[in-house]
């Protein structure tokens, strides 16, 4: 599958790996993909991310990534859901950070070697294929990476959503950049 991968999506798979290892994880996760899309310029996908979430608003989407990363990666909906079932995740964070410290829900450990993917990471990686392929494209470009990211589910399709980066506008923008 790799191969299909364009130079920009395999830079978008090198810079995941490389904020995973900054970040201290173990495992690359879609995060790091989100935020190493963020970081491009000039691509396909940079372009969409631009239009759709200006620089300006980007600030409020890495925040709201690593709000979640403290939550130990429950979405707003899974803690809706606890909630509703009486258990308030804001408190138990604060709980568990009094003991072992910020961030202690964040699943970041130093480890040293190389960074394996997540199994949502790989579901993304597996997902660009499928895009790229419905949209009978012959290579995976990072905006295949971007359209998974959308549809995959769990934190980052929601905060993408919330920052008006859906499957349905990344379309319609990467229609229009043609």
């Amino acid at each position: 599958m790799f191969e299909r991968f364009t130079k920009a999506a395999r830079a978008t798979v090198r810079g995941a790996t490389e904020h995973a290892e900054r970040g201290g994880a173990g495992v690359v996760t879609p995060e790091h993909l989100l935020l190493a899309l963020l970081d491009r310029e000039g691509t396909r996908a940079a372009v969409v991310l631009g239009r759709l979430c200006p620089p300006e608003r980007r600030p409020s989407l890495v925040s709201a990534l690593a709000d979640a990363r403290r939550r130990a990666g429950l979405s707003r909906a899974d803690a809706e859901a606890l909630a509703g079932l009486g258990i308030d995740v804001g408190a138990i964070v604060e709980r568990v950070e009094e003991t072992h410290g910020a961030g202690a829900l964040a699943g970041t450990r130093r480890t040293s070697g190389r960074r394996t993917f997540s199994r949502e990471a790989k579901t993304v990686l597996e997902k660009s294929l499928r895009v790229a392929l419905a949209r009978k494209d012959r290579e995976i470009g990072d905006e295949h990476l971007l359209l998974a990211l959308t549809t995959t589910g769990g934190v980052v399709a929601e905060t993408l959503a919330d920052h008006g980066v859906t499957f349905s506008s990344v379309d319609t923008a990467l229609a229009r950049a043609t």
